[in-house]
């Protein structure tokens, strides 16, 4: 399935050829995608257009027609796994062009100084925050220029057997609506339904752990029609056992993200407490947000909880596959939930240009794929600590200052983050590039105390002489 030559544009809208039709030794495969969501409505254009007949399915309302998105952080950080992805289907430039560079983390201390961090002083690259209902709305738009893409909103999935390929939907009129594919693919999200078919299903490993921590979302507003703080950054306010994030919105506010454990949440009781708590924790971060809408913002909901999850295999047969939080959900604190799902979508493709046999094709995924998505959601569980504690030590800016000096000196030094976010190495081997960079920087700190300790004992002994 060469992507090369997969579509065309005829009369304004894009046409799979004649050769992406005849793919599959002549029949055209019939794909159901179930969730319409960031990796649901790529995962669907990528297959559409190597000629397939895709039916998306999405239990929501289009996106594009709601006035309100529950549920969902609304912006998200867009690194080189995800824009690699976007440019596979022509569409990372017209993302680009409204997304908001972040060039580092800039941290604030509890005396309300801050600091920035750049993310890669050397090559200057950045991450972009993107919001997600406006990617959402792009990846949409583009299939709806492909006429063998249909999009069914408001379908939830109520059951389906994987095995004869058959589901069975309920409409908006609360009616059951049968569907058939030659594949299903769960793109449904960390509680996926589809998944929940795969591990009825023997062979099949399933693991979650639910962190201690919640979240809940708050928002600086513009002001004057501009951003209340530099836009090109991450903000981070790490407070140990706690933190409060804020990324850039189009608008010029900015999402704000606490995360706290519950038992934090739980100890703010009323409005008194909650300014009192901000005070003294984030108090250059209360006036911008403003008291008011602090006390409404945090009231109103309670704190979401956050779920990591393990599974595999991602595939049964040649009749089901699940990518992305359907796969692999993690935590959020590095920013590669999106990315990696996207780049879940990728490899995908790239295996399927290979044409083997599919139950051979979606074998090879889940081969290819498990190491990876173990290995981010453990580095996004490691990168939490990092950014509510590790940040505002001088170890980690010395050690963010070395790597920085090595990178520059020593191009094969890619530090972890620049590995995870600006790279498309595989997860696990940016774990293996720091485990024998932390090494070799062991051996050197040893040999350079010894040295210095052999050195002060010879200058010791040289009085006695």
């Amino acid at each position: 399935m060469s992507p090369g030559i997969i579509s065309q544009e005829v009369n304004g809208r894009q046409e799979p050829t004649e050769a992406a039709r005849d793919e599959r030794h002549g029949r055209r495969r019939r794909v159901a995608v179930v969730g319409a969501g960031l990796v649901g409505s790529l995962a669907a254009l990528n297959f559409a257009r190597m000629g397939n007949d895709v039916d998306l399915y999405e239990y929501r309302e289009d996106i594009r027609q709601a006035l309100v998105v529950q549920g969902r952080s609304i912006n998200l950080a867009l690194s080189q796994r995800g824009r690699k992805a976007l440019a596979a289907v022509g569409l990372e430039q017209e993302v680009l062009a409204t997304a908001i560079p972040m060039r580092g983390r800039m941290l604030h201390d509890v005396r309300g100084n801050s600091s920035v961090v750049l993310y890669d002083p050397i090559n200057k690259q950045c991450l972009y925050s993107v919001g997600r209902r406006q990617l959402n709305e792009v990846l949409l738009n583009a299939c709806d220029k492909l006429p063998n893409i249909r999009c069914h909103f408001e379908h939830k999935l109520t059951s389906a057997n994987l095995r004869e390929g058959s589901m069975e939907f309920r409409n908006p009129a609360k009616e059951a609506v049968a569907a058939q594919a030659d594949l299903i693919v769960g793109c449904d999200g960390a509680f996926s339904s589809v998944r929940q078919h795969l591990v009825r299903l023997p062979g099949f490993n399933y693991s979650q752990e639910y962190i201690e921590t919640g979240y809940l979302e708050l928002c600086i507003p513009s002001k004057s029609g501009d951003f209340q703080m530099p836009a090109n950054y991450l903000h981070i306010w790490p407070r140990n056992t706690f933190m409060m994030i804020a990324l850039p919105n189009q608008d010029k506010s900015f999402t704000v993200t606490l995360s706290m454990p519950f038992e934090i949440f739980a100890s703010i009781q009323n409005q008194n407490d909650l300014l009192a708590f901000f005070k003294l924790h984030f108090r250059d971060a209360l006036p911008l947000i403003g008291e008011q809408q602090l006390i409404k913002d945090f009231f109103k909901t309670r704190p979401q909880f956050l779920v990591s999850i393990k599974c595999r295999p991602y595939h049964y047969a040649d009749k089901a596959l699940i990518l992305g939080d359907a796969a692999h959900a993690m935590v959020p604190y590095y920013g590669q939930g999106m990315n990696a799902g996207m780049e879940d979508v990728t490899l995908l493709t790239d295996i399927l240009a290979k044409q083997l046999p599919l139950d051979e094709t979606l074998a090879l995924f889940t081969e290819s794929r498990w190491q990876d998505a173990f290995a981010i959601c453990d580095l996004a569980m490691y990168n939490y600590v990092e950014m509510r504690d590790l940040t505002k030590r001088w170890t980690f800016r010395l050690r963010k200052w070395l790597d920085t000096l090595l990178f520059r000196l020593f191009p094969g030094w890619i530090p972890l983050y620049n590995s995870v976010s600006f790279s498309s190495m595989p997860y696990r081997q940016c774990i293996a590039n720091r485990k024998w960079q932390d090494q070799l920087l062991k051996r050197i700190s040893g040999a350079t105390i010894l040295t210095a300790i052999v050195a002060g004992g010879a200058i010791y002994a040289q009085r006695f002489i």
